[in-house]
C-alpha cells in the first residue's frame, strides 16, 4: 500500500529592504508624534523600498534566503506561488517576474494569489493540497508587499501602519514527515468596503499617476471583525489539527495592530508571552507579516525543531485564516 504523502517544510527566508521610516520620521511628514503611534499601533518603524524596486525583488530576495535554508537546488522547485495584493503589475503576474529573476530554465507553473493579509495562510493551504495530491512536489511559497506605495501619506490614521517586505517557505513532499497539520481557511465579501486598495503594480509606480489611488481603511470597524474571526480560525484549524492551546510553542498572529494581537491572545485564553510580535520594527506587512515573522522566531531560537506554531490572520476582501505548523 502507498504511503501517505504529507508535506514538509524544508526553509523560510525574508527579506526587508534597506530604507527604514521611524515615527520620528513621520513627525516631519504630518501631524503626529511617536508616542501617538507606539500606543495605538505599537509600531516604532517600518521598510520602505525605493522607487525602482518593484515587489518580485523583494520576492526574490527572499526566496534565496528560502532555497539556502532549504539547502536544495532551484532546479527542485516544480511550483512557484506569490501571495500579493501589491504585484509589479496587473499581469505579467508576479510569480512569473520572480520565475525571471530566479533564472529559472525550467518552465515550471508560476502564479499570484490574492487574499490580502491572510495570502500566505491561503497559499500554505494551496501548496499543501497540490503536494498531497501528488500533482507538485516541490513548492516555493512567497508572501511579499510593497504597502507603501500605496499610502496615503497625508492620512495619519493609516499611513503609520504600513511597510514592506517579503518572506518565503520551500514546502516538499514527504512519506515520513507531515509538518503542515492543519489550515481552516474564511472570507465574507461584504465587508469589502471597509478595507481596500484600487491601484496599478508596484513596477509601474514612477510611472503612473496612482495618486487617489491609496489604501483606504475604517480602522474601528475592521478591528470589531478581526478579533473575533482570527480567535475563531485559530480555534477551528486547532480543532482540525487534534491538537490544544497547551500544544503550541509559539503564536505567531498577522501584524497588523498590537491591539489586534493582544485582543487576540486575551479572546483565545493565552499569554502574550507565548505570542510573537515583531510589529515594532516591521509595520503591518500584509501577507508577509506572518512567514517574515515564523522565520525570525525560527532564526531567534524561539521556535526550535519539532516545535508547534500557529499562524493566524486577516485581512481586505475579508479573509481569515490559520494553519498549525511544525518546525
Amino acid at each position: 500500500m502507498n504511503k501517505k504523502i504529507g508535506t514538509k517544510i524544508l526553509g523560510t527566508g525574508s527579506y526587508f529592504p534597506e530604507k527604514i521610516l521611524t515615527n520620528a520620521d513621520l513627525e516631519k511628514m504630518i501631524e503626529t508624534s511617536d508616542e501617538w503611534i507606539r500606543t495605538r499601533t505599537g509600531i516604532k518603524e517600518r521598510r520602505v523600498s525605493e522607487k525602482d524596486e518593484p515587489t518580485s525583488e523583494l520576492a526574490y530576495r527572499a526566496s534565496i534566503e528560502a532555497l539556502k535554508s532549504a539547502n536544495i537546488s532551484l532546479e527542485q522547485i516544480d511550483l512557484i506561488l506569490v501571495a500579493t495584493i501589491t504585484p509589479d503589475m496587473l499581469f505579467p503576474s508576479t510569480a512569473c517576474f520572480l520565475h525571471e529573476r530566479l533564472g529559472l530554465a525550467n518552465p515550471v507553473p508560476a502564479f499570484d494569489l490574492s487574499a490580502a493579509c491572510s495570502g500566505f495562510i491561503y497559499g500554505i493551504s494551496m501548496a499543501k493540497a497540490f503536494i498531497e495530491s501528488g500533482l507538485y512536489k516541490t513548492i516555493l511559497l512567497v508572501g511579499a508587499e510593497e504597502l507603501t506605495k500605496f499610502t496615503d501619506w497625508t492620512d495619519r490614521n493609516t499611513c503609520v501602519l504600513f511597510g514592506d517586505g517579503a518572506g518565503a517557505m520551500i514546502l516538499s513532499a514527504s512519506s515520513e514527515d507531515n509538518d503542515i497539520l492543519s489550515v481552516f481557511l474564511g472570507a465574507d465579501g461584504s465587508y469589502s468596503g471597509l478595507l481596500d486598495l484600487a491601484a496599478c503594480g508596484t513596477a509601474c509606480y514612477k510611472k503612473a499617476n496612482i495618486n487617489g489611488r491609496k489604501i483606504k481603511m475604517q480602522g474601528r470597524e475592521v478591528f470589531k471583525v478581526a478579533v473575533p474571526k482570527m480567535a475563531l480560525a485559530a480555534e477551528k484549524a486547532l480543532n482540525f489539527s487534534g491538537k490544544e492551546l497547551k500544544d503550541i510553542k509559539l503564536f505567531i498572529p498577522h501584524q497588523a495592530n498590537m491591539r489586534i494581537i493582544e485582543a487576540v491572545a486575551k479572546k483565545l485564553g493565552i499569554s502574550m508571552d507565548r505570542v510573537f510580535v515583531n510589529i515594532h520594527k516591521t509595520g503591518n506587512i500584509s501577507s508577509a507579516t506572518t512567514i517574515t515573522a515564523l522565520d525570525e522566531a525560527v532564526k531567534t531560537g524561539k521556535l526550535q525543531k519539532g516545535d508547534l506554531a500557529e499562524l493566524i490572520a486577516f485581512g481586505g476582501g475579508f479573509t481569515w485564516g490559520a494553519a498549525v505548523i511544525k518546525m
